[in-house]
């Protein structure tokens, strides 16, 4: 049985997976932002297995790396990483927001967040071989303006999404060729259309899908042997958009995030 940490755990499609892990007897390391929620979703998961919470704003890159620091101290075990929490578009006509370290909300949550974690924990990971990186992405996808990669100009809620998803994707693809040969995987899916979650329903989007037809994908990738460098649109391996493949605009995209990450 593995040890799997889930960002954003406490709601949503992280709450499914968290459940169906535990149930399957894994270790669940469930990550909320919110402390009350996360001791109430740890209770839950414990009549049903056996889980751990650990609170982090990831909207505050201090915070990811303490999370990562402290999973790593905790559980040197830990051999799945599951990169759900996100943001998502917001609501209709809602303005541009920044993180706690002045990066545009989007892009921190749902790409600085993850890499800052993943490379916090890669050490762990790369001790427990085969480990699995599983991020959560979307098939909303839009190559990143490296111009203007906060998107000061032109602000769009649903722009700003589809590139941080973008990025997320690039990285993955450029970090399975890193790690290829390590034993650790490293894979990124789009687990369902318009899922009933809170980020959804925010947006003004009427769900087209649960997040019980979502969690079979992220599972999957969690559990299961499924090559590394994959992207994967629900259980079916598929495209991401085309310049995530590009070696030029990952490089670029490597460098604009070193950028980010010193401010």
């Amino acid at each position: 049985m593995s040890t799997v940490l889930i960002t954003g755990a406490t709601s949503g499609l992280g709450r499914y997976v968290a459940f169906e892990l535990v149930r399957s007897g894994h270790l669940v390391l469930a990550h909320g932002r919110d402390r009350a929620r996360t001791e109430r979703l740890v209770e839950e998961l414990r009549t049903e297995g056996a889980a751990e919470g650990f609170v982090a704003d990831l909207a505050r890159l201090a915070e990811v790396r303490e999370l990562g620091a402290r999973v790593a101290e905790a559980h040197p075990d830990l051999d799945v990483l599951v990169n759900n929490a996100g943001v998502g578009a917001g609501a209709p006509g809602s303005g541009r927001e920044l993180s706690a370290d002045g990066h545009e909300l989007r892009l921190a949550v749902n790409y600085l967040a993850p890499v800052v974690l993943t490379r916090a924990l890669l050490p762990v990971l790369r001790s427990r071989p085969p480990a699995r990186i599983v991020n959560v992405g979307s098939a909303g996808q839009e190559p990143v303006d490296f111009t203007d990669p906060q998107l000061t100009r032109g602000y769009s809620g649903i722009s700003a999404y589809c590139r941080s998803k973008f990025a997320l994707a690039a990285y993955t693809f450029t970090l399975a060729e890193e790690e290829a040969g390590s034993g650790v995987s490293v894979n990124v899916l789009h687990p369902a259309t318009y899922m009933d979650t809170a980020m959804v329903r925010e947006g003004g989007i009427t769900p087209r899908t649960s997040v019980a037809d979502g969690a079979p994908g992220v599972l999957a990738l969690a559990t299961r042997e499924t090559g590394s460098g994959g992207y994967f649109d629900g259980t079916r391996p598929a495209r991401a958009h085309e310049a995530a493949y590009d070696p030029r605009v990952r490089a670029r995209l490597a460098a604009v995030t070193e950028q980010l990450l010193g401010m």
